[in-house]
């Protein structure tokens, strides 16, 4: 069986112009063909643009279900999938993916690059064969190549702008991979989801406005899951919960995650009815926070949804 390439765009694809880098069609294709004779192994490559191609800081919930969608159309017909994706969200449509395509039964490799394939000393070409090669050997699921490392893509984020070994991992024990008898592909929706960090005398009256302009919040709390507390905080949660507007915690701090009720500080969150994410990424809660939207349309069942494991993202 053949390989499926879709390629979105993305650094790995870009050319100079005059306004900086954009992606240029051609530049990856050129590459399979003339460096890769169009195969991996005994494998044929098939390619197909996701046109047109982005910069991934464009990227929308609809250019994931795009890349969904030709997931699961190459399901049965190709041996694997390889997606060629721009680096600074390409964590955010990893765990998207992961919770998508409920089922999966096929390795999916999601590679880029920090430098384009036409420039030199590039990272492109060997994160492209990396990745080539990993869709032959990797177990079923939604991983990320990069760096000659494959990374669990619920639990993978960027930790670096410049250097080539820009992506870090949460070590996990369960597969990229949402558990399911057959392949079901779940659509994600552009829904107004809000992404708050914590800070030292951070405005609480800025949740509450929040709370009555968005679908669902993001809180980046300190560490184990503390924020500094107010009685318009308190008031802005339980609007939140009010409204039927999801509430996830998740940590500012890379690893660990936050445990909520460990610290009287945070027991405001506790009393809220925030939903606990404990050690998701920022990337993977946004994602699953868009899907629990789509999924659940029951307040109490979206939270369930949110705090229940899916596919390694805890």
């Amino acid at each position: 069986m053949a390989v499926l390439l879709i390629h979105t765009g993305g650094t790995i694809s870009m050319a100079r112009t005059e306004t900086g880098f954009a992606p240029k069609a051609g530049v990856v294709e050129d590459f399979v063909e003339k460096e890769l004779g169009g195969r991996t192994g005994a494998h044929e490559i098939d390619i197909e643009l996701l046109t047109p191609l982005i910069d991934s800081a464009n990227a929308t919930p609809e250019d994931w279900n795009r890349i969904s969608r030709r997931i699961a159309d190459a399901v049965g017909r190709y041996r694997g999938v390889v997606v060629t994706h721009g680096t600074d969200t390409l964590a955010y449509t990893a765990a998207a993916l992961c919770f998508a395509l409920e089922g999966l039964e096929m390795p999916v490799i999601l590679t880029g690059s920090m430098l384009p394939l036409t420039e030199p000393e590039n990272d492109g070409a060997g994160n492209l064969r990396d990745a080539f090669a990993a869709v032959l050997d990797a177990p079923a699921g939604v991983w990320v190549q990069f760096a000659g490392r494959r990374l669990h893509g619920a639990r993978v984020y960027k930790t670096h702008s410049r250097k080539h070994d820009a992506f870090s991992c949460v070590p996990a024990h369960v597969p990229p991979r949402r558990d399911g008898a057959a392949l079901i592909r779940h659509e994600a929706r552009n829904a107004r989801v809000a992404i708050i960090a914590a800070a030292p005398f951070m405005p609480a009256d800025l949740l509450g406005h929040v709370v009555t302009n968005c679908d669902a919040i993001i809180l980046r709390c300190f560490g184990s899951g503390t924020i500094p507390e107010s009685e318009a905080l308190r008031s802005a949660l339980a609007a939140a919960r009010a409204g039927e507007v999801p509430v996830m915690a998740v940590s500012q701090c890379a690893e660990g995650g936050v445990a909520l009720g460990t610290y009287a500080a945070g027991a405001v969150l506790v009393e809220g009815g925030v939903a606990d994410g404990r050690d998701m990424t920022v990337e993977a809660a946004y994602a699953k926070m868009i899907h629990a939207l789509v999924e659940e349309t029951d307040y109490s069942r979206r939270i369930a949804f949110l705090e229940r494991p899916l596919c390694g993202e805890i």
